[in-house]
């Protein structure tokens, strides 16, 4: 391996890091930004809704755990920032709000994530047709990266978006049940989290990884 090769590596895996961490950001900045459309004003009040990583940094999910993950090869692209703080009695701007307002506040992460995805894929196509290798690379780093982040946090498990998403279509009483349960996962702290990663990384990460994979191949063509 050549001097020039290892750099470039070396380089990427940086810029894989730095990809993921702000994607991260912007996908709670994004709850954030939804919360406040339908009547919620509490991440702006709470200087939540910025993209300065200050404001949403955790050392654990937003530096140590993403940067294992590259670093060690892993094909699983995860992490994550401070909760953007918001009130589910305050999406009351309209009847829209009251009914669904949590479900689209859970889902604004993860559709911004698969947006930025789709932008980049499209990004990474038109550098690989005019044979610029290199850039269509980072593109597609881009494209990985939040199409990972996206789709893992649509799996309906707590306390990913998706499982907030459902709670929130479903009739009152079962979606009483469904808080319950999350609650409870909440008092285990981040032990609880650790658990759910290590069952997802033994039983769901080959099919997940290979989803994922398919999905990329898709949008990218390469």
């Amino acid at each position: 391996m050549t001097v020039n090769r290892m750099q470039f590596d070396l380089a990427t895996t940086i810029f894989a890091l730095i990809v993921l961490f702000f994607s991260i950001i912007i996908h709670e900045v994004a709850h954030g930004y939804a919360a406040k459309s339908l009547g919620d004003p509490t991440a702006s009040l709470a200087g939540r809704l910025t993209l300065n990583p200050l404001a949403h940094i955790d050392p654990v999910g937003s530096i140590l755990v993403p940067a294992l993950l590259i670093f060690s090869g892993s094909g699983l692209r995860f992490g994550w920032a401070k909760p953007v703080p918001y009130n589910p009695s305050n999406l009351n701007k309209n009847a829209f709000a009251r009914r669904w307002g949590e479900s689209m506040v859970a889902v604004a992460g993860v559709a911004t994530n698969l947006l930025l995805a789709l932008i980049f894929a499209l990004v990474a196509r038109a550098a690989i047709a005019t044979g610029q290798d290199q850039f269509a690379t980072l593109a597609a780093i881009v494209t990985i990266t939040n199409l990972s982040l996206g789709l893992f946090n649509l799996i309906p498990i707590p306390p990913l978006d998706g499982y907030t998403f459902l709670s929130g279509l479903l009739p009152f009483r079962y979606a009483y049940s469904f808080r319950r349960f999350e609650q409870r996962i909440w008092q285990g702290g981040i032990f609880s989290f650790v658990i759910i990663l290590i069952l997802f990384n033994y039983v769901f990460a080959a099919p997940f990884s290979a989803f994922v994979g398919w999905a990329f191949h898709l949008l990218v063509g390469a």
